[in-house]
């Protein structure tokens, strides 16, 4: 029988995700970068969510203290609170 050739991964066909959790030393704004750079990348009609929760299942216990997995959990809602950075209402004076 034929050997076959490395399947692609249809929640990360580009490898973003895997390869951030080699890069030695990664910060959390890297991962974000790379997050939002796999986010843009989604096909249109895909449940992004779900395919997050999918890579959040398969390196978060592996990795809980890697800076990709906290951005994962974020991109599921599970991360700190959104706040508020600013705006109009944040800079008028009452």
């Amino acid at each position: 029988m034929g050997q076959r050739g490395p399947t692609r991964d249809e929640m990360d066909p580009r490898g973003l995700i895997r390869d951030s959790y080699v890069i030695e030393g990664i910060s959390a704004g890297e991962c974000r970068s790379i997050f939002l750079d796999w986010a843009i990348g989604v096909p249109l009609g895909v449940e992004a969510r779900a395919y997050v929760q999918a890579l959040l299942d398969r390196y978060g216990a592996a990795y809980p203290d890697h800076p990709m997995t906290a951005v994962l959990r974020e991109g599921l809602g599970e991360g700190p609170g959104a706040r508020r950075r600013g705006g109009r209402r944040a800079r008028r004076a009452d």
